[in-house]
């Protein structure tokens, strides 16, 4: 069983940075990509950023493009989002997603972690 762990959520002022990690517990050969989604109250969820393990080609919602960054460390089994430049338009739920990918539509994750929560203020 794929188990993925978010940290590094929290609370910033608008200009402000975090970074989000992912760990996921065991590797398997259904994930080709791991990446990120969030969901704020009253929206549909939003693609953010995904990262294909093998090669490490990258995909970016518009939203964020030139502020948020994807990365992975395929010996940790880890991905991180650094987000940079935060709005109060970024505060949601962002979630770790690992499947096949590697694109926005969600049904092509099969994992899924709980959630942490990015609070951007101001």
């Amino acid at each position: 069983q794929v188990q993925l762990v978010e940290s590094g959520g929290g609370l910033v002022q608008a200009g402000g940075s975090l970074r989000l990690s992912c760990a996921a517990s065991v590797r398997t050969f259904r994930i080709r990509a791991m990446g990120w989604f969030r969901q704020a109250p009253g929206k549909e969820r939003e693609f953010v950023a995904s990262i294909i393990r093998d090669g490490g080609t990258t995909l970016y919602g518009d939203l964020v493009k030139g502020r948020f960054t994807i990365s992975g460390d395929n010996a940790k089994n880890t991905v991180y989002l650094q987000m940079n430049s935060l709005k109060p338009e970024d505060t949601a739920v962002y979630y770790c997603v690992a499947g096949l990918g590697p694109g926005p539509n969600p049904r092509t994750y099969d994992y899924w972690g709980q959630g942490t929560q990015v609070t951007v203020s101001s």
